[in-house]
């Protein structure tokens, strides 16, 4: 999928690629990333536009093609469906460094009648690692990583977390960052590291038991969490990155 995303790639094709009947195929691959084959695919495509969008001047017409959707409409309903914006209102915002956070679905604050309750975690880095890094923590509404977290917050190093998320079931995501990436745009930011926590129900009234992350190297089974975290550092004019805390919100 991350050599050929451009490509008409059917599930009994890429089930063949495997040596697997499509059946077979997917519940091992739903296991092993969390997500179908189908919707791991459309998200590496959108991966790639984003990156397209920001790292180029195409357009957005062509840049659909070159990512292996047909029909523009289709490409913009997908990605302001999983963005929350459109693809020209992504580029125009991110280039400029601005959260649009009143606008496009799911990007509302929680209000005062729905309650939120706090996760507490920890993250842990391999003792290996001899760099200054920044980690971002958020949690989502699904395993696979796209839009916006619900809630994250921004670490200068390994520790403690909080996350003040509403009542439902989510998932905790973590990229951790070299701090020599800074003042690049977020979008130039590559995760030398990521952390998965398991599924969380999360009620209000209950004290839920710590979130424990521990940070790996990316592996293709991966999706780039970072290009889907664009709005959790706000850049100046001056470039220099401002770490902030979100309020919980409720979509994704």
């Amino acid at each position: 999928m991350w050599d050929r995303y451009e490509e008409p790639l059917s599930l009994d094709e890429i089930a063949n690629t495997a040596i697997l009947s499509k059946f077979y195929f997917s519940r091992v691959f739903r296991n092993l990333t969390g997500t179908s084959p189908g919707r791991f695919l459309s998200a590496v495509r959108l991966q790639r536009a984003k990156s397209l969008l920001l790292e180029t001047d195409l357009s957005v017409t062509e840049i659909s093609y070159r990512v292996g959707y047909n029909s523009l409409g289709t490409f913009t309903s997908r990605f302001t469906r999983s963005v929350s914006l459109s693809p020209a209102r992504y580029r125009t915002l991110a280039r400029a460094g601005l959260v649009d956070r009143d606008r496009g679905p799911g990007t509302h604050p929680v209000d005062g009648a729905r309650r939120t309750c706090p996760v507490h975690g920890t993250l842990r880095l391999p003792e290996e690692l001899e760099r200054s890094v920044r980690i971002y923590v958020g949690a989502f509404r699904e395993p696979l990583v796209q839009g916006r977290p619900v809630a994250c917050e921004i670490l200068d190093g390994a520790g403690r977390f909080t996350l003040d998320v509403p009542e439902g079931t989510w998932f905790v995501r973590a990229a951790v960052v070299a701090a020599s990436d800074f003042p690049a745009p977020p979008w130039q930011r590559r995760p030398l590291l990521v952390a998965s926590g398991p599924e969380l129900t999360v009620r209000h009234g209950y004290e839920h038991p710590p979130v424990r992350l521990a940070a790996r190297p990316l592996t293709a089974l991966d999706l780039p969490i970072l290009l889907a975290l664009p709005e959790l550092d706000s850049t100046g004019a001056t470039g220099d990155a401002r770490p902030l805390r979100m309020p919980a919100l409720t979509g994704s």
